[in-house]
């Protein structure tokens, strides 16, 4: 009463102008209807609705009775057929089923500030009044700021009756807005209650679309409301300041609810500002979302700056998705990118669209499935630079890492086959190669690990030699395929845990099976345990490139359980004196990072580390003794030693060091 009569006539609107209410309430609410007005405060909305001809049959009511005779008083005669009264909306006077609309303009969340027993209940004797005086398919009609507790309170209490629980989010006039939160209307309509277990029907309808979606739960509900609150904080704070870190963000399939494009948003103040260089929408080309200047955040800020735009949209495609090319994914994203749109921005600013060679790439799914071990993975063949085609592995649960990757070969006509005669009108889009270029090892890693044996026997080991592989992980198989391709008298085990891997590389990475080559379906820790107590000494070089399943950890590869120091004993067990061990390390934990290299030196007498630029990656060559290893003194600098160049120990520090050799082994012969 205090606030009211302090305000005196000014209207007080606690969020929701009518202008942007309207395109909802005549959705549900139609002129004959009578419509009861729940804490009507001194809000213009019945007035508006009264006068823009949406309903006169209107019933105000509010507990406080200061405000009921302002209102009184203000619509005199005006508005014949509405009328206000004071009355608690706890205990109404009106008789049952006695109203086809009851609306609540923030009433509700006026009410259910906390969820104490005693508001539940004060809740509860709201909810049960306003479904008493509802006709059987009249709507209770409320807006709300949609707080995740009010929210689900209403859900749940309306959806065990049996009612349709609809939320739409209201557009709004973003210039004049008074509140960064969007405001929802929550719309229930009243059914009949069927008894037993009759299925929940909970819907939402966002800003930008008339029609509504299907959700399964109040929880995805509530989810999805705080998707759009969460969505639009963002936005308010990106349009006042620059975003110190890279925020990244999905845009949705309308239809499906899945991931459409995935959006960075990266700030470059180094750049000076000029008319046309505020803001610009990159898109990646498909496939090439996992490339370093794509996919990781220093690569984003260096495409940033290298484009000259203060601030920089980066926007991947999604495997799952079909694009209408360039046109189509701009016309597509126009609207929604404006609201990421930096400070300063002009207005009527044009902002381009960039992308590598104005197209979007070319991705083709070549086989999706499901493995118990691996979860769900595709095969799919993208294009790179250029012409060249490669296919990859790719495992969804950690969809921006490429598991395997082989390059592809042309076709090659045969002998005296004529090329068709290409249609200047029509002419016939290339067909991308198929075949699998064993020759060529795409991952960086690989060819290190591969380079790694060159520290066998010696700083000139030949293709020819003799040699015993084991390489646990197989992946597309890539990396045994090539040690077995180029080293002629080399024996290859490949210990892989997942059958279905198998089945992938033979199909669609060109592996296979023979003498030299076999692939035993086991743990590789149980397989390393149960060589080491039978067959101990018998590998010159053994290869770990597997990784965990378990993303938790600060290290996806290799499994914690295969850098602990029992098991790696066992792994020096099975390794010739003079052989050595080749880790794969990926390892994003500095401290984790630092317990497994300690570990790997208690075993290990010799450690070298390459690391992989632009690359998480980090390759460990482990040697059990430095009796059989090869004196970097010694080396002659020719075309075997330029194998080792840049690799020389550093002079003074004794053997059971550890040593950093950079760009180690780049000059590999065999590559």
């Amino acid at each position: 009463d205090r606030f009211f009569r302090q305000r005196g006539q000014r209207p007080f609107e606690w969020y929701g102008a009518f202008p942007e209410l309207c395109p909802v309430l005549r959705k549900y609410i139609r002129p004959r209807d009578k419509v009861l007005v729940v804490g009507c405060g001194n809000s213009e909305l019945s007035e508006q609705m009264y006068d823009m001809g949406m309903c006169e049959d209107i019933v105000n009511i509010d507990i406080s009775d200061a405000v009921i005779r302002q209102m009184q008083e203000r619509s005199g005669s005006q508005r014949p057929k509405m009328s206000y009264l004071q009355m608690d909306m706890l205990q109404m006077d009106f008789p049952d089923a006695h109203f086809q609309v009851v609306l609540d303009k923030g009433t509700l969340d006026a009410v259910l500030t906390d969820e104490e027993e005693a508001t539940l209940a004060k809740v509860d004797k709201m909810f049960g009044e306003i479904s008493r005086v509802l006709q059987v398919g009249g709507r209770y009609v409320c807006v709300s700021l949609a707080q995740a507790h009010v929210l689900k309170k209403a859900v749940e209490y309306f959806s065990q009756e049996g009612w349709v629980v609809r939320v739409h989010q209201v557009a709004s006039s973003r210039d004049k807005q008074q509140f960064v939160l969007p405001v929802f209307v929550y719309v229930m309509t009243k059914f009949r209650k069927i008894p037993g277990s009759a299925p929940q029907i909970l819907e939402i309808c966002p800003e930008e679309q008339d029609k509504p979606m299907r959700v399964e739960s109040a929880e995805r509900l509530v989810g999805a409301v705080k998707d759009r609150q969460h969505y639009a904080l963002l936005c308010s704070q990106l349009s006042k300041t620059p975003c110190k870190e890279q925020v990244f963000l999905d845009l949705c399939d309308k239809e499906s609810g899945r991931p459409r494009y995935t959006l960075h948003v990266v700030d470059s103040p180094s750049v000076k500002p000029s008319r046309d260089n505020h803001f610009a929408i990159f898109i990646i080309p498909q496939g090439r979302e996992t490339e370093w200047l794509f996919g990781t955040e220093e690569g984003r800020i260096q495409l940033a700056a290298s484009a000259g735009f203060r601030r920089l949209v980066t926007v991947a495609l999604h495997r799952e998705q079909q694009y209408k090319g360039m046109a189509g994914i701009q016309a597509e994203l126009s609207g929604k990118v404006m609201e990421l749109a930096p400070p300063g921005l002009p207005a009527q600013q044009q902002v381009p669209f960039l992308s590598v060679g104005g197209d979007i790439g070319v991705r083709t799914v070549r086989h999706r499935d499901t493995s118990p071990l691996s979860g769900e993975y595709v095969v799919e063949d993208v294009k790179g630079d250029g012409t060249c085609y490669f296919r990859r592995l790719i495992f969804l649960r950690n969809r921006n890492v490429v598991q395997s990757e082989a390059r592809l070969l042309a076709p090659v006509p045969l002998p005296g086959q004529k090329k068709r005669r290409k249609d200047k009108k029509k002419p016939m889009p290339a067909e991308p190669p198929t075949a699998i270029d064993k020759s060529y090892l795409c991952c960086e890693h690989h060819r290190a690990m591969v380079a790694g044996l060159c520290l066998l026997g010696g700083p000139d080991p030949l293709p020819g030699t003799p040699l015993a592989v084991l390489v646990v992980g197989l992946g597309g198989g890539s990396l045994p395929l090539f040690i077995h391709d180029y080293f002629s008298q080399a024996h290859v085990a490949v210990v892989e845990i997942d059958p279905s891997m198998l089945e992938v590389a033979t199909r669609w990475f060109g592996f296979s099976q023979g003498d030299r080559m076999q692939v035993y379906i086991c743990d590789g820790l149980d397989y390393v345990a149960k060589l080491a107590a039978e067959a101990p000494a018998q590998y010159d070089a053994i290869m770990f490139d597997v990784d965990s399943k378990d993303l938790t950890v600060g290290m996806s590869c290799p499994p914690p359980a295969f850098v602990e120091k029992p098991f790696l004993q066992k792994v020096k067990t099975i390794l010739k004196p003079e052989g050595v061990f080749v880790l794969n390390l990926v390892c994003r934990d500095a401290r984790l990072k630092e317990s497994v290299l300690a570990t790997l030196r208690e075993v290990f007498p010799l450690l070298y580390a390459r690391r992989i630029e632009g690359e998480v990656n980090e390759i460990l060559f482990c040697q059990p003794s430095p009796k059989g290893c090869w004196d970097p003194a010694e080396l002659e600098l020719g075309a075997r030693a330029r194998a080792l160049e840049g690799a020389l120990r550093q002079p003074g520090l004794p053997w059971d060091s550890s040593y950093v050799l950079a760009d180690m082994l780049q000059a590999v012969k065999i590559l």
